[in-house]
């Protein structure tokens, strides 16, 4: 994705160095021609983006921008430029065009009206979001899921309650303990007695 935008960009300032009577003429002439990469030209009339503006009238001879171009459509073979590369290319032009009509304060200033705009957006987030302390109690945990709504009203799913305080903890774990020696003793009470015979004397 990098190497993309840093090929973007050299086409960009590609563009900025061409004279305005060029940029002007690429402009018409890509929209009354088929732009082609790869070559100047091929064999059913598509021109390259450089021919196109020098069939308008933008006579000038700038290899950097072929190249720059070439190397942002990675043109292997000649080929038709795709809508998608046609429109950055447009972008680019009219996008320099505007820039040389306008001074130099006016971009400046609107530079500063995108920051100040990024700026105030990012503060807003940060100001309507929650707490962090929200944000860890909304995020899923770890382990097995929370089954208590979906198991509630089947029995015997679960021997204890969940708590929130240590205290009732401990304390239904004191009776669970209690009620679990009690059953113990229970099972031995209730169990059969096995009568032994005295041995008899020898």
């Amino acid at each position: 994705m990098r190497r993309h935008r840093n090929k973007a960009q050299r086409l960009r300032a590609a563009v900025e160095l061409l004279p305005e009577h060029t940029r002007e003429a690429m402009l018409r002439g890509i929209d009354s021609n088929e732009i082609i990469v790869g070559a100047y030209t091929d064999r059913d009339g598509g021109v390259c983006p450089m021919l196109a503006a020098h069939r308008n009238g933008g006579r000038t001879s700038f290899a950097s921008f072929a190249r720059a171009w070439d190397d942002f459509t990675q043109a292997r073979r000649p080929r038709r430029a795709s809508r998608r590369e046609i429109r950055v290319l447009r972008s680019y032009i009219e996008m320099s065009l505007l820039a040389d009509d306008m001074p130099s304060d006016s971009l400046v200033a609107i530079a500063d009206d995108i920051r100040s705009a990024r700026r105030s957006a990012a503060e807003r987030a940060a100001a309507e979001s929650p707490p962090a302390e929200e944000r860890a109690a909304a995020a899923p945990r770890p382990g097995d899921r929370f089954r208590a709504t979906e198991l509630r009203n089947r029995r015997r799913w679960s021997w204890m309650r969940p708590t929130r305080r240590l205290d009732v903890f401990e304390a239904t774990m004191a009776a669970a303990s209690e009620q679990h020696v009690e059953a113990g003793a229970d099972e031995i009470l209730d169990r059969p007695t096995e009568i032994r015979q005295p041995h008899p004397a020898g």
